[in-house]
């Protein structure tokens, strides 16, 4: 296809040239035979004239820069053309508009018949706007994995134009859109850390769940990863999240809250400036062991531990309990949604009709036939009251209960 600048008298008004275009006329055309792109230029140039009246005359209005040069883009085939006409406009939309639709009246070019349909009235000052903005969120990504932007408040600037994501789900995991997309992983303790770096436009942060049985897809994910931070908060659970998870999969960096601090309520310059002066993971371990020379018995100190504290998703499952008969049970599906409530005798049907289950949430004790129905039916998180009848921990079910966890 070959394409020229061609226009009218465009070439007069030099004065106004630098007019900026607001409106970009995309027009497709159809000549039944031969034609040069002199006859294309005429033909608009011509027909047109005197349509819309002296005020939206095409020649008057070029010299005046109000309509830019006529591209026309065409190919030759068959004996037929085939091409695009395209007409930039600095007008507003409705003058613009008028300009496009007057094209298609348009039926003759020389002696051959024509078509010509708008295809398009371009906004090239929203294209642009477009194109800052999607630049803009992979440079603040970038700022932010690299640890550059400690001091910087362009990443406040560059914010309000984010379209912030909203959380997901990543086999039971609250995380942001872009684990799995992004080279870097950020690991947090809990769901609400996810959320408030979400906040920030942080968008490849998971959360580990607490402390407890970190999951295999998680060991996965991060050892998949180029480099893996963790965030940990400014306190003893935080040292003791990281000296778990070290052991279990990969940890590059560690980005720590400060003293007495948590992620879920660091404002935005405190978690850039934690997490872009991370540490090294192998320099935090031994900055821990020069902390506390004496050896740490891994099992003593698990059994001292006060019950294990629920994570905020399932705090908000125990919510739930109250809502429900006793006895009663309601499943919570990925996007949070619950299912109807159905009784003791119904739960294994229901179970396995329900897709995408996350949890179910279970009015009285946890026996060891509701971890058989959730085992069964792959529900990896039970919510109940307190241990029920051959209560015994399952693979691949983490029971939560109120009387402890709560």
């Amino acid at each position: 296809m070959v394409k020229k600048n061609s226009g009218g008298n465009s070439h007069k008004g030099g004065s106004k040239a630098g007019k900026v275009m607001k409106y970009l006329i995309k027009a497709d055309l159809k000549v039944n035979g031969n034609v040069q792109r002199k006859d294309i230029i005429g033909a608009i140039m011509g027909q047109t004239e005197g349509l819309l009246g002296d005020d939206l005359e095409l020649r008057k209005l070029q010299r005046t820069a109000r309509i830019g040069h006529v591209d026309v883009e065409m190919d030759s085939k068959g004996g037929k053309i085939t091409g695009m006409i395209l007409i930039p406009s600095s007008m507003d939309n409705v003058e613009t508009a008028i300009i496009a639709s007057s094209l298609e009246t348009i039926d003759r070019i020389g002696p051959c018949q024509a078509k010509i349909t708008v295809s398009e009235i371009q906004d090239v000052r929203s294209t642009k706007v477009n194109a800052v903005i999607d630049r803009a969120k992979s440079l603040l990504l970038e700022m932010v994995n690299s640890g550059d932007a400690a001091t910087k408040t362009v990443i406040e600037e560059v914010r309000s134009v984010l379209t912030v994501g909203t959380a997901t789900n990543y086999h039971g995991l609250t995380c942001g859109p872009n684990i799995e997309s992004s080279d870097s992983l950020i690991i947090v303790e809990g769901r609400n850390d996810v959320r408030n770096l979400l906040n920030f436009g942080i968008k490849n942060a998971i959360s580990a769940d607490g402390a407890g049985n970190i999951k295999q897809e998680l060991i996965d994910l991060a050892n998949g990863k180029e480099n893996v931070i963790l965030a940990i908060d400014g306190d003893r659970g935080g040292e003791m999240l990281f000296r778990q998870l070290s052991e279990t999969l990969k940890v590059d960096f560690v980005a720590q809250a400060p003293v007495g601090q948590e992620w879920e309520l660091l404002p935005q310059k405190t978690a850039t400036k934690c997490l872009s002066q991370k540490s090294d993971a192998k320099k935090f371990a031994a900055k821990l062991s020069a902390d506390e020379p004496e050896v740490v018995d891994k099992d003593a100190w698990l059994e001292g531990m006060e019950p294990e504290e629920a994570p905020a998703d399932v705090q908000e499952y125990f919510d739930h309990i109250a809502d429900l008969k006793k006895n009663n049970a309601v499943f919570v599906k990925v996007d949070g949604t619950l299912t109807d409530p159905v009784g003791a005798a119904k739960i294994a049907a229901a179970a396995e009709e329900v897709d995408d289950v996350v949890a179910m949430v279970f009015n009285g004790p946890v026996s060891d036939r509701i971890l058989e129905i959730a085992s069964e039916a792959a529900i990896e998180t039970v919510v109940g009251t307190k241990e029920g009848k051959g209560f015994e921990a399952r693979e691949g079910v983490k029971a939560w209960l109120s009387e402890k966890h709560a």
